[in-house]
């Protein structure tokens, strides 16, 4: 037997599976009984086809109104029994090929074609280049999970930052996904940032083009999404709160592309925390007052020890050295 008698002896035999579950729905006589028994005495297979047509029919409780309806328009008038046994038996057995079809389509469309996980160890800046024409420039310390699938593109920043060249694709739309956001877009350079140490947060900034964000997960006051075009940024608290959008540090946002940092007002101890997500500064601060002086300007990354250098020249602090660590004490404090 050939694929095409195999396939076509597997339909009647769910016809008439359809069609004996039907009969017994409506009530069978003692004969019809034993007719129905002999049948399914004739093979095993008889017994599958039933019992897979008892499936489809114990779902059909289950269907949405709209297949109901369907279901309901291919019955006939009953003055046709037969007829309309069989009308039944095809419309269930239809139902039931459609609906399998339409859950293999699914599961095929949601099957990624691509998936890897990058990361950039401390100190160092990694290029990726993805299969889709995109590329990210991925930042110190940072890990992100690439999946590609055939309607759509996603990567997870679990932490770090990375700046994104998007190839243009209406079809298939790139998402980014932080701890708390949804950062969505078809074609455009942008960064994203989500990082649990320095400067903290979660953050995106465009340089090109125009991005959607969104709270990751729903919540009660947290559902409002706005839109940045070039030169706008915006924060969001970790429960996915959006801040008012920004046009004033986008460019700070991302000199770290050029390997410096950027400090508008920051707190000298978050100063310090970010260095140290670049590498080892050897600075300690123990004064909560000293941890909350304010620091101003552009940096270097690879430089720590210049910025630690450069503190008392715009802060009042000293430094002091100290088994191999440097502390910054307030300016006049008497060592111990």
């Amino acid at each position: 037997m050939n694929q095409h008698d195999t396939i076509g002896h597997t339909v009647d035999l769910d016809l008439a599976a359809a069609s004996w579950q039907v009969r017994r729905q409506d009530g069978v006589s003692a004969q019809e009984e034993a007719q129905f028994q002999a049948w399914l005495a004739l093979d095993a297979a008889h017994w599958q086809a039933y019992a897979r047509m008892e499936g489809v029919w114990s779902g059909l409780g289950e269907l949405h109104p709209t297949a109901v309806a369907q279901l309901a328009r291919a019955l006939p008038a009953r003055k046709k029994p037969a007829f309309s046994l069989q009308r039944v038996a095809t419309a269930a057995l239809a139902l039931c090929v459609l609906g399998a079809g339409w859950l293999g389509w699914d599961h095929y469309r949601q099957q990624p074609v691509f998936h890897q996980s990058f990361a950039s160890a401390r100190g160092e800046q990694l290029d990726v280049h993805l299969p889709d024409g995109s590329v990210m420039k991925l930042d110190t310390a940072t890990r992100v999970e690439v999946t590609l699938y055939r309607q759509r593109r996603e990567v997870r920043l679990p932490e770090g930052q990375v700046n994104f060249y998007v190839r243009a694709d209406k079809a298939r739309p790139f998402n980014v996904l932080t701890d708390s956001l949804r950062v969505t877009v078809v074609g455009t350079h942008f960064a994203v940032r989500n990082t649990h140490a320095g400067l903290g947060g979660e953050a995106v900034t465009v340089e090109e083009g125009r991005v959607r964000v969104a709270p990751l997960h729903v919540a009660a006051g947290n559902t409002g999404t706005v839109e940045l075009t070039a030169g706008e940024s915006v924060q969001a608290n970790r429960a996915g709160a959006l801040g008012t959008v920004d046009t004033r540090l986008a460019h700070g946002a991302l000199l770290w592309r050029e390997g410096r940092i950027n400090f508008d007002n920051t707190p000298l101890a978050q100063a310090v925390a970010e260095f140290e997500r670049y590498g080892d500064t050897r600075l300690l601060i123990k004064d909560p007052e000293v941890a909350a002086m304010r620091v101003n300007g552009s940096f270097d990354t690879r430089l720590a020890a210049d910025f630690g250098s450069a503190l008392p020249l715009v802060l009042p602090v000293q430094l002091r050295k100290q088994g191999g660590v440097t502390e910054i004490v307030a300016a006049g404090k008497p060592a111990k």
